[in-house]
């Protein structure tokens, strides 16, 4: 007979206060009136500017935006959704249209959420620009992290290091030599610096391919680099915190933006970690392209990858296949993965 693992009382009171939300919430949904059909045109179709709460903001094929309530049958919308609303036919003090439908997506990009789960943040994205910066400082693990969600998601990642210009000849060197491991897996990689120009135009070129979204800690500058390449919108920006070296939250709701010389851009709200503990570790394993040639060929088919004999990946480190540094973050993300999944998500 198996042993039923019982929770402690915090456990208890964050479930049921979760509970208590996803209620609240489906009774102020079912308590909130919707337009009469007779009220609304013909259906057509839009795209998903942002997202909020019970209101998104749609634009139609001109261009043109508007304000529209959510029926109750679209259980998932996020900024990048492709969508068929319906517009209001006598415009008024309330909603301008209402959101029916939302099309299959192509991709979708997802952060865990301690509380809710899993939680989709965009949709529909050709491009994750990883976005990191030499202050508070350029973190190899927070990189692979990202990696390893592109990977599982099935987005192209591009790696842009930001604020190049602090730094010194001697850390730009080796910075040269950090980008070279991801250089040689087959990874694209920017160098960039507003004060200097260098990696714009290269950064423009990328952009104009289609939807690209940046991501990435706070306080590496996304929202600067969204001022940089559209002047005319007020995206906040503040400084690094002097106090924790830790970024501030600067982008509270993800919004999409259409760059004028082409190609889309949706600015993301900042994410200190990302996690990874919905993961499991044979989807992290496979975020490695490196790994993918010696999966399967360990001497003993629970080979945890450590010290065991036979093990094809610590050959294949020992030949210079696997960068140390990698194989070494590869562990790191496997063990915070169990310190960090919540309980209640436990087996």
């Amino acid at each position: 007979m198996t042993k039923k693992k019982h929770l402690n009382q915090r456990q208890h009171q964050r479930i049921a206060a979760n509970q208590d939300r996803r209620l609240a919430r489906a009774q102020t949904k079912a308590s909130k009136p919707e337009l009469d059909s007779d009220l609304l045109a013909e259906a057509e179709h839009g795209l998903v500017i942002s997202r909020f709460g019970q209101h998104a903001d749609i634009e139609d094929s001109s261009g043109q935006i508007f304000r529209c309530n959510i029926r109750r049958t679209v259980n998932s919308l996020v900024t990048g959704d492709k969508v068929v609303f319906r517009r209001t036919k006598v415009p008024g003090g309330g909603p301008e249209g209402v959101v029916e439908a939302v099309a299959e997506r192509e991709s979708v990009l997802l952060r865990p959420d301690f509380y809710d789960g899993l939680k989709p943040v965009a949709a529909n994205i050709d491009l994750m620009i990883i976005v990191s910066a030499v202050l508070p400082a350029f973190s190899l693990n927070i990189v692979d992290r990202y990696l390893i969600a592109a990977e599982a998601m099935h987005i192209k990642p591009l790696l842009l290091l930001n604020k190049i210009d602090l730094l010194t000849k001697e850390q730009r060197a080796e910075v040269d030599q950090q980008l070279a491991i991801y250089q040689k897996i087959g990874y694209e990689f920017l160098l960039l610096s507003a004060k200097t120009g260098e990696g714009t135009a290269q950064l423009d070129a990328y952009l104009k391919q289609g939807v690209s979204i940046f991501v990435g800690q706070s306080g590496v500058g996304k929202s600067s680099l969204v001022n940089n390449l559209l002047p005319d919108i007020s995206a906040e920006t503040r400084e690094v915190s002097e106090n924790s070296g830790l970024g501030q939250h600067t982008t509270t709701t993800a919004r999409l933006y259409h760059l004028p010389d082409g190609g889309d851009l949706i600015d993301s709200p900042g994410i200190r970690e990302f996690a990874l503990w919905h993961l499991e570790p044979e989807q992290i394993a496979l975020g490695y392209p490196e790994f993918k040639d010696w999966l399967g060929r360990c001497k003993f088919r629970d080979c945890k990858h450590l010290n065991d004999p036979g093990c094809a990946l610590q050959h294949a480190v020992s030949i210079g296949e696997i960068h140390p540094e990698r194989f070494a973050n590869y562990h790191k993300i496997l063990l915070s993965m169990a310190q960090d999944k919540p309980n209640y998500f436990q087996p």
